[in-house]
């Protein structure tokens, strides 16, 4: 193991524990400044709860950031990925929102199937246990994942920049998504207008309102950004009635 990888490691780490602080922070703080309560109801349950989601998305942002320190000392030292620095004509211009959608896609696709997988009795208890601990779920509960869970939400995207070229600043709007949508599908509100979620938007892609009956039914709405597959798979119980919705 080089000084490199492991200033690369430790760079992504300190890059991936700011994102989360600041996005969950942000939107934990805009949760509160609308009044609502996510969360327990019992203050001293919430702060435990919050606690704890904090701790294990941090550990989680550890390890997320050894396969990314990986691709990117891959790409810096050895040139193997397909990530792009710069745009040369009106193909790569093109590609440029393809790639972002057929990385949502990939990513998506990925985490419904692990996530249902991550359902099965044995692998919920030793792993997926941890995520639905949050009894209803905070802002800061988008990373709060068991050790093996984090693992396998890390391996995929630092995966797909070796096989599906992307540029380097369309791969930053993915995470960019990938992060907001984590963060504010738990947040306990609903930030889409219902004129939004009620209609093709809230058809095809998952918000909270989607993400929310998840966590109170278990078995159904595992996808992260789009509703295909729950709706291919028959796993789609539709929108969360709740109190939370704008």
């Amino acid at each position: 193991m080089t000084a490199t990888f492991i200033l690369a490691v430790v760079s992504m780490a300190i890059i991936i524990a700011v994102r989360y602080l600041a996005v969950s922070g942000g939107f934990a703080w805009l949760t509160h400044r609308r009044g609502v309560v996510a969360g327990p109801a019992d203050p001293a349950r919430r702060t435990r709860q919050v606690r704890d989601e904090i701790r294990w998305s941090l550990l989680s942002a550890l390890i997320y950031a050894i396969p990314a320190g990986l691709a990117l000392e891959a790409f810096r030292s050895l040139g193997w990925t397909q990530l792009m620095w710069t745009v040369d004509g009106p193909l790569q211009l093109a590609w440029l929102p393809v790639s972002i959608l057929t990385y949502l896609f990939a990513h998506d696709t990925w985490f419904y199937w692990t996530h249902r997988w991550m359902h099965r009795p044995k692998l919920f208890k030793a792993a997926h246990a941890v995520h639905h601990a949050s009894r209803p779920p905070t802002a800061w509960a988008a990373m709060s994942f068991h050790p093996w869970e984090a693992i396998s939400g890390a391996i995929l995207i630092p995966a797909l920049v070796f096989i599906i070229p992307i540029h380097i600043g369309a791969l930053a709007v993915v995470m960019l998504i990938a992060t907001i949508m984590g963060v504010t599908n738990h947040m306990g509100w609903e930030m889409f207008p219902k004129s939004w979620v009620g209609g093709w938007f809230g058809r095809h892609v998952i918000s909270a309102s989607h993400h929310e009956a998840h966590h109170r039914h278990y078995t159904c709405n595992y996808g992260l950004y789009f509703r295909f597959w729950d709706k291919v798979c028959g796993t789609d119980r539709g929108l969360a009635n709740w109190a939370g919705q704008s």
